[in-house]
């Protein structure tokens, strides 16, 4: 989970996807574009999760709807883009939205046990 987001309101990009059985590449490309969207302007974090049956949604949250077409159009994300449409999935979905409100609820502290 994204720690350290700040207050709302922030943008978010909501991307899920069905993986193709395809690798060439992906797991390097994938690293490079987290590393990529880290120093982009605007960038305030990521999640991002697949399950064995290669369904994922990586969610990325933005400062702004300029930031998130400045990514969008990154050059080498440009590159990736292309690759994911031709090559790693066999489909995908993006959403953008604003986020208004978020709530965490953390970890509680585990009891010890009682006496006994």
């Amino acid at each position: 989970m994204s720690d350290s987001l700040p207050l709302p309101p922030y943008w978010t990009v909501i991307f899920s996807s069905q993986r193709s059985e395809a690798e060439q590449g992906y797991a390097e490309m994938a690293e490079r574009m987290l590393r990529l969207a880290r120093v982009q302007p605007g960038f305030l974090g990521m999640e991002s999760a697949r399950d064995e049956n290669g369904f994922g949604i990586t969610v990325s949250y933005w400062d702004s709807v300029e930031a998130i077409a400045a990514w969008r159009h990154h050059a080498e994300h440009m590159v990736a883009q292309r690759l994911g449409r031709e090559v790693w999935y066999q489909a995908f979905s993006l959403k953008v939205a604003r986020v208004e409100r978020a709530h965490d609820f953390p970890n509680p502290t585990p009891h010890e046990p009682g006496p006994g």
